[in-house]
């Protein structure tokens, strides 16, 4: 598990801002370097090649850059509104972490910043003649660069903001964690009981602000812990809203003090927004907001609907593959509870079918969902799907008046409840 510093390193490292500025330093150091390698240049080699047209390539790409960079920070925005008005605004922090877009601009930028270093050089005279070739060379290497970057961005730029394209990423995101979470559900911590009452004597820690839980370093957790012989049971779980009322985590074995607190307390990341890294429920959330949006009366998309229903179940099913190794216990005395199935059922499949009762092509295909999920040999799956199943069709019969419609619904709910465990 990741401790907190690494966590909050990942985040500045997905920030634009911080790819951006890492090229620019990296197109100075190269506009800079010129200065560095003149002498290793071959007198012939200088005596060949027009210097001059190192300060027409350096204007060329000063100009040129400075326009693309606005405007792919103009189709950047673009695709951020885009996401925000027909999938969700959870969705455009995945925009703004995408590599492939951060690289483009910081290449953008940073081409333009070696452009302008090397025109300041030049009239400044910091290169002889030998020097001036070493800098043309080095931006020929930059106008490679920039050829390639230009040629990944146009084909990716074409796909940015599109509801199909964002869906994908939620879903590879949410993919990404619920593998994590399946290999390891407790977090590497003892495995605690969903629902499990607060523990006799336990002392309940509470987060110095309000806000989601982002993160837990797990192995602050132990550190602290094994030192001072305690047992902490985790109550809220990455994503969930803890606050004066909600307790982060019950403390065993005793009483902590101050400085056992604060110790325990700074595990926990708590800030103003859910985060993918170790929240499974918040993909599936937004994957559920991005289908009840395609169903509203404005859009009017339920074929965005039954996209969203075929990821979450294939999301879904990672939860009943078998595991590589068995969960291993790093943090004994770190209780933590997994995730529970039916929140991730209820955050996608009750909002769907909510919103699509009305139409038969949304409840049909919501139906086979949760049939292929209970065709997998979990009996909790099939469990939960025979309960969602029914709910749907109950729905479905107050919004449906056309007769065939439900009828059609009806017939996909049989094979699902057929799969239910007999209790």
């Amino acid at each position: 598990m990741s401790t907190r510093l690494q966590w909050a390193s990942l985040q500045v490292l997905r920030r634009l801002w911080f790819r951006a500025t890492a090229f620019s330093a990296i197109a100075v150091a190269a506009a800079l370097l010129a200065t560095v390698v003149e002498p290793d240049v071959p007198p012939g080699l200088a005596a060949r090649i027009d210097v001059e047209a190192v300060g027409t390539l350096l204007d060329i790409i000063a100009t040129s850059m400075l326009s693309v960079a606005i405007f792919s920070l103009t189709a950047l925005v673009a695709a951020h509104a885009s996401a925000t008005s027909n999938a969700t605004p959870r969705a455009t922090r995945i925009l703004s972490e995408d590599n492939l877009s951060q690289n483009a601009l910081g290449t953008f930028i940073g081409a333009f910043i070696y452009s302008l270093v090397g025109i300041v050089a030049l009239q400044a005279g910091l290169y002889d003649q030998r020097g001036r070739v070493s800098l043309y060379v080095v931006t020929l290497a930059v106008l490679a660069v920039i050829v390639v970057a230009l040629l990944r961005w146009i084909g990716h730029v074409l796909g940015m903001g599109r509801v199909g394209e964002i869906t994908a990423r939620v879903e590879k995101r949410t993919a990404e964690v619920m593998h994590r979470q399946h290999a390891s559900p407790h977090l590497g911590g003892t495995p605690l009981a969903p629902g499990a009452g607060v523990p006799e004597g336990a002392v309940a820690l509470y987060a110095g602000r309000s806000g989601h839980v982002r993160n837990i370093d797990m192995r602050a957790l132990q550190q602290t812990a094994g030192r001072t012989g305690l047992r902490v049971h985790v109550a809220s779980l990455p994503g969930t809203y803890a606050d004066a009322c909600r307790p982060l985590a019950w403390v065993v074995g005793g009483r902590p003090d101050r400085a056992c607190r604060d110790g325990l307390r700074e595990a926990f990341a708590v800030g103003d927004t859910r985060t993918f890294d170790q929240d499974p429920r918040f993909g599936m959330i937004v994957l559920a907001e991005i289908a009840v949006r395609a169903l509203s009366p404005a859009l009017n998309d339920p074929g965005t609907a039954i996209d969203v229903l075929e990821r979450a179940a294939r999301l879904l099913a990672i939860r009943a593959g078998p595991r590589e190794t068995p969960a291993q216990v790093d943090y004994p005395d770190v209780h933590v509870p997994a995730v529970p199935l039916a929140s991730l059922f209820e955050d996608v499949f009750a909002p769907i079918a909510r919103d699509g009762a009305g139409m038969a092509e949304v409840g049909v295909r919501l139906q086979e969902a949760l049939h292929g999920l209970a065709l997998l040999g979990d009996a909790e799956l099939a469990r939960l799907a025979a309960c969602h199943s029914a709910a749907a069709l109950e729905r479905a019969r107050q919004r449906l008046e056309f007769a065939p419609d439900l009828e059609r619904v009806r017939q996909a709910v049989a094979p699902v409840q057929a799969l239910a465990p007999r209790r």
